[in-house]
């Protein structure tokens, strides 16, 4: 029964979490505090803040803590399996429907419209990125780490996760 009600408790925020993990936070909170009463808020406010300082998406880590404490390892991953499940499922559903009607004219229209608007939204997301490292590092280091990584991944084929270990290791000496 623990098992169903683990996959509950995260299934539930997943489907109603729209907007992201922070999203899910509250939702997460409800079922596993007042809901199931396995945390107290505290608990809860502990966990969470080991789950932020960890990358990753914050649903999924709070989904394995809990579930694995729950339930063991099995647990863990019913509790990140339902995390996961709502966007899975609904994933599926519209790429068999997007297959489905690959050759419609609609969807080649609408796929030459979207991808101005995905380059506009990274080229946005780019500038931000930029413009908050000048301003936390200044313009020369900003300038020494973009112009050493555009050569590295573009001229040298370096792959891009080793320019990030660098770029990290850089910034671990350095800033």
């Amino acid at each position: 029964m623990i098992y169903v009600q683990i996959f509950w408790a995260f299934f539930i925020p997943g489907i109603l979490g729209y907007g992201g993990g922070p999203a899910s936070i509250p939702l997460i909170e409800n079922e596993v505090v007042r809901r199931f009463g396995w945390m107290t808020v505290q608990e809860f406010s502990e966990v969470l803040a080991l789950g932020n300082s960890l990358p990753g998406p914050i649903a999924t880590k709070l989904a394995g803590y809990i579930g694995y404490e729950m339930g063991g390892v099995l647990g863990a991953v019913i509790g990140t399996f339902a995390t996961v499940a709502p966007s899975l499922v609904l994933m599926i559903f519209l790429g068999t429907l997007l297959y489905k009607f690959k050759d419609s004219p609609k969807v080649k229209r609408l796929t030459l419209f979207v991808q101005p608007v995905i380059a506009i939204l990274l080229g946005v997301l780019t500038w931000k990125f930029f413009s908050e490292s000048m301003e936390g590092i200044g313009v020369w280091q900003t300038l020494l780490l973009g112009v050493i990584s555009f050569l590295l991944i573009e001229k040298w084929k370096v792959h891009p996760a080793f320019v990030i270990a660098g770029a990290l290791i850089y910034g671990g000496f350095f800033l």
